[in-house]
């Protein structure tokens, strides 16, 4: 994304050039909305479980940026021989995990893929100026984690078949 050029536009207050996981827009002197997509396959056997990680990765890069989420959209990549049971299940997930941060899901878009992949693309507000960036952390400030650290790692290594089911189910759990 660094070898893209950013837009020269004033009122982008977050571009690609910090390598944060969202956008803010400045859209007057008291909000500017931060935006983000984010989606990958499945890393566990559960769809709904699935769909309900995926929506809460999407709504974490948000919730790190400082910022309300308010409204999301689904992204779905699905293959056409696969039961639409599971696609049902995978949105319940999504749906469950957006409930819970009381914010709609308004649509989406979906097309066919080779694999099942499913995320948001979340849409918060924030006050201009108080964003959260990969740059402007300062000694002293408050680190919140909402999952002990290496979840991530344990859950890809589950992906791939490296870790054992009891370490990964823990991982999931929380």
């Amino acid at each position: 994304m660094l070898q893209i050029p950013n837009m020269l536009d004033k009122k982008l207050l977050v571009g690609n050039s910090t390598s944060d996981d969202a956008s803010v827009y400045k859209i007057s002197n008291d909000i500017a909305i931060v935006n983000t997509v984010d989606f990958f396959p499945p890393i566990v056997d559960d769809p709904f479980t699935f769909g309900e990680i995926a929506a809460a990765n999407s709504l974490s890069d948000i919730y790190a940026m400082g910022a309300k989420p308010i409204t999301a959209l689904n992204i779905v990549g699905f293959p056409d021989d696969l039961d639409l049971n599971i696609l049902t299940q995978i949105l319940k997930g999504g749906a469950s995990k957006s409930k819970e941060a009381s914010i709609a899901i308004a649509g989406g878009h979906t097309v066919v893929d080779q694999e099942p992949k499913y995320g948001l693309s979340v849409t918060g507000i924030v006050n201009p100026g108080s964003q959260i960036t990969n740059n402007n952390s300062k000694a002293k400030d408050a680190l919140v984690l909402t999952k002990p650290i290496g979840t991530g790692i344990i859950t890809t290594a589950g992906k791939h078949g490296k870790v054992k089911d009891s370490v990964l189910e823990l991982a999931i759990d929380t």
